[in-house]
Formats: structure tokens, C-alpha cells, sequence
């Protein structure tokens, strides 16, 4: 029987802050702008389209106000299935591109390739962190690689163990290669891809810039992870997580993962010519969003085939894969229900006004280090790159408008401030979840990786203000 206490001997326990859902977070500030279209003043600038770009061009000097227009309360909820419409096209992109890749996933030929190409470092200690890295960064600037990681991470560890490094050693080759090309983002079709649609921007633009920016962001995280790599061989009590690596059995971890096969490499060569293509008709043919799903589409459904799936297994590995970026993908269309409530009370102008005023008498350069650390607090926030982008590209494509920044340097703001942050935000569930695989303490990885981000932050600082130096477009 439970023994009984009083009132005054019971201390309640302090209830833990915990960031609010992101819905919620979009839900409110859906609130807050209808509530904002009753107070602000209604004001519009004149839009006009760009004959030989095509985009539609916010004219400097042109506000003025107009008849106000307040959102009631049930157009606020309206405007939920109306950014969803507006949206739809992203929406669907997302959805069917990492259908696309859910297919790919099942066949094994991913996972296949990565472990045959981690398992043949084995032993090269000197390759083993540049050549992993380096592996991983492919899938972070092709499809985005995040949560795929999470699986070799025990393999990461056990290797590094194996050649005297730690755990962290271990992660860190494995996730933060995938962030390095991430943050490069060159073929990126969930944030570079969705930014320029909604910049109107021809779609994978300025890969040359980023290529080059990845080169450096890369090179950084290879020479930072080994240094801490070399330091904790030396002296494992340098470890961060030393006390844990006492305690921690060397042995290797087994993780079920399919052996490399000829229909693996079959797949392997349809993703080569099916992202050649997608990059071939975005240059050649102006490709956008609609020829890139179907382009896509194509790919995933050869590759499936070659790669032996029944054609109901198929379909539901695509169906699986779709299922998994919900949660992302319909972001989109509540951060575009938040333009939609501003537009709709004539007041997003308004805004745009105002900080246009507010920052127009500062150098380019620091009014685009200003937009990459707002991105950088508000994927504290909106975690989702899609979302994000969804929510600030409609506001921050006009600032750069009327200051006369190029639209491709508000995007990179974008892409590196989303970046940089992924690896520290508790709210990342994959950071979360590849530190839960190896047992690392949330706190401990934080001492580990907060070096590295900021260097990644005065790399991402640099290339911007290069970016408006020579202009890139």
C-alpha cells in the first residue's frame, strides 16, 4: 500500500518548458495577423511583370493606402484551405518527389551502397572521416538526407571505436557529412527547390556559387570532426562524452543492412541518369515544378522496377514514403495560409513598407546577414525547410525587391540560416533521434557541435556578403 503524504510535504513539480507544435505556432500567427489587418493601416504596392524574367516586380516608391479590409473570423479559417490551393503545387511536389525516394529506399540500394562504400573504409583510418563524410554529404545536397541517416550511425561508431576515436567521433562522420551537404543544398528539391519556386526563380540556380560555398562548408566540418577525432585518440579523457565511453563496449554494432548487388547498381545508375535529366531540362528547357515531379516520377518508378519491388510493394513503398513528409508538406499550406490572411487585409504591403524603411539606409551586407539570422531563429520554430520557406519567401522576396537585392541571395539566406541551426535545435527530430541511437547526451553533443556551427555561420556570413558583392543571380 502506497504510503500517504500531506499537502505541505508534497513539492509539485516544476513543469519543463517545451517549444509549442509547430501547427500551433502557425495557427497562432494566422491569428495574430487577422487581428493585425484591424490594427495596422491597409496599404499596397503596385506589381508589375518583368517581360524578360517573367517575375512579378514590386515597384519602388509605389505604396499607398487603400480602403481597409479586416479578416473576420471565419475568412481566417478560409484561408487554411485557400493556402493549401495556392500551395498546392509545392504541396504535391513534396509529396510525390519523396514518394519517389520511399520507392528508392526499398530497394535497399541506398542503404547498400553507403554501408558497401563505409565498410570498404575500414582500417583506412586517414580516409575514414574526409571519404565518409564526404559520402554522406551526396545525399544531403541531392534528397536532402536527414532521418535516413539515423541507420548508420551504429556503424559510424563502431568504426570509429574501432580505430580509437569515440562515439561522437562516429556520429558526427556520419550525420554532419550529410549536414555539410544539406547546408550546400545545390540539387536540394524540399528547400533550395521549393525557395526559388516561390522566388520565381528558374530552379536549381546558382549551383555554381553553392557548389563552391559547399566546398568550404565540407572541407570545414571534415578538418574540425578529425581534429576532435586525432585530440581524443591522443587522450580519450578529451572526449565529451569520456565517462560514457568507460562504461561503453567496443564491440561492433550490427545493423541489418542488405549486401551491394547488380540490381542495386541498377538503381544506382537510373538516380544518376534521372538527376542528370532533371538538371538537363531545368537548364536546357526551363523545367519547373511540374515537369520535375513527372521527371521524377519516371525515375522512381524505373528504379523500382530494376530493383525487383512487385509492382503492389511498389506502390506502397511510394505511398509510405509520401506518407513520411506529411507532416512537412502540409506546413507549406499553413505558412501560405498566413500570406493569404495578409493579403487578403492588405497589410503584408504594410509590413513590407515598414521594414523596407526601417533597414533601407543600411549596407546590402548587413541587411542579408539580418535575414540569415532571423531564418536561423525561426527554424527553432518551423523546423520543416519547406515550411519555413513557405512562410518567409512571400515577405522576404519583396524586401529584397525594394532594396535591390538579388531574389537568389534572399533564397541562400534562407537555405544557410535553415542549415547552420539543424544539427543544435532540440526541435530537429532527426538530430534527436540520431542521438538517441547512440547514446549521446543532448548536452554533450551541444559542447561537441557548437564550434563547428558557428564557424558554418561566419562561412555562410562570408558567402553572403560575396553573393552581393558579385551579384549572383
Amino acid at each position: 500500500m502506497a504510503t500517504q503524504h500531506s499537502s505541505e510535504q508534497t513539492t509539485p513539480a516544476k513543469k519543463r518548458f517545451s517549444v509549442p507544435h509547430t501547427y500551433a505556432i502557425l495557427f497562432i500567427i494566422i491569428i495574430l495577423a487577422a487581428l493585425a489587418s484591424y490594427v495596422l493601416p491597409t496599404g499596397e504596392f503596385e506589381r508589375v511583370k518583368d517581360a524578360a524574367s517573367g517575375k512579378t516586380i514590386v515597384v519602388n516608391g509605389s505604396y499607398h493606402e487603400v480602403e481597409s479590409s479586416p479578416v473576420g473570423f471565419f475568412d481566417m479559417f478560409k484561408a487554411i484551405p485557400d493556402g493549401m490551393q495556392k500551395g498546392s503545387q509545392i504541396i504535391f511536389y513534396i509529396f510525390i518527389v519523396s514518394g519517389v525516394f520511399g520507392i528508392i529506399r526499398q530497394t535497399g540500394a541506398i542503404e547498400a551502397g553507403i554501408n558497401k562504400g563505409v565498410r570498404h573504409l575500414e582500417g583506412r583510418e586517414k580516409l575514414l572521416i574526409p571519404a565518409s563524410m564526404f559520402l554522406f554529404s551526396i545525399g544531403g545536397f541531392t534528397m536532402g538526407m536527414a532521418e535516413e541517416s539515423i541507420i548508420f550511425v551504429p556503424i559510424g561508431i563502431a568504426l570509429a571505436r574501432a580505430m580509437g576515436f569515440d562515439a561522437v567521433t562516429g556520429t558526427a562522420m556520419i550525420t554532419m557529412g550529410a549536414a555539410s551537404g544539406f547546408m550546400g543544398g545545390m540539387l536540394n528539391p524540399f528547400t533550395v527547390g521549393v525557395a526559388q519556386s516561390l522566388a520565381q526563380l528558374p530552379l536549381f540556380s546558382g549551383l555554381a556559387f553553392r557548389a563552391v560555398v559547399y566546398v568550404f562548408v565540407l572541407a570545414f566540418a571534415i578538418w574540425y570532426v578529425m581534429r576532435y577525432a586525432y585530440r581524443v585518440k591522443a587522450d580519450p579523457t578529451k572526449s565529451v562524452i569520456y565517462a560514457i565511453e568507460k562504461q561503453t563496449s567496443t564491440e561492433n554494432v550490427e545493423v541489418d543492412i542488405p549486401d551491394l548487388n547488380a540490381r542495386h547498381k541498377l538503381v544506382f545508375l537510373v538516380m544518376v541518369c534521372g538527376l542528370a535529366m532533371n538538371v538537363y531540362g531545368v537548364f536546357k528547357y526551363e523545367w519547373f515544378l511540374t515537369e520535375l515531379t513527372a521527371s521524377f516520377l519516371i525515375m522512381g518508378l524505373v528504379a523500382g522496377l530494376v530493383g525487383g519491388l512487385s509492382v503492389n510493394s511498389l506502390f506502397d513503398s511510394f505511398v509510405a514514403g509520401a506518407k513520411a513528409v506529411t507532416f512537412g508538406a502540409l506546413i507549406v499550406g499553413f505558412a501560405r495560409a498566413i500570406t493569404v490572411v495578409l493579403e487578403d487585409g492588405k497589410i503584408i504591403d504594410t509590413m513590407i513598407n515598414g521594414l523596407t524603411s526601417a533597414i533601407g539606409h543600411l549596407p546590402d551586407a548587413v541587411n542579408v546577414i539580418a535575414m540569415f539570422l532571423i531564418q536561423a531563429v525561426l527554424n527553432l520554430f518551423i523546423s520543416s525547410g519547406s515550411g519555413q520557406a513557405a512562410t518567409t519567401m512571400p515577405i522576404m522576396v519583396p524586401i529584397s525587391d525594394l532594396l535591390g537585392i538579388q531574389r537568389q541571395i534572399a533564397v541562400l539566406a534562407f537555405q544557410y540560416g535553415d542549415a547552420v541551426t539543424n544539427s543544435i535545435i532540440p526541435t530537429s527530430s532527426a538530430l534527436m533521434g540520431y542521438l538517441a541511437v547512440a547514446g549521446i547526451p543532448y548536452e554533450k553533443w551541444v559542447k561537441f557541435i557548437w564550434k563547428l556551427l558557428l564557424g558554418w555561420a561566419v562561412i555562410a556570413c562570408v558567402a553572403l556578403i560575396v553573393a552581393v558583392i558579385i551579384g549572383v543571380s
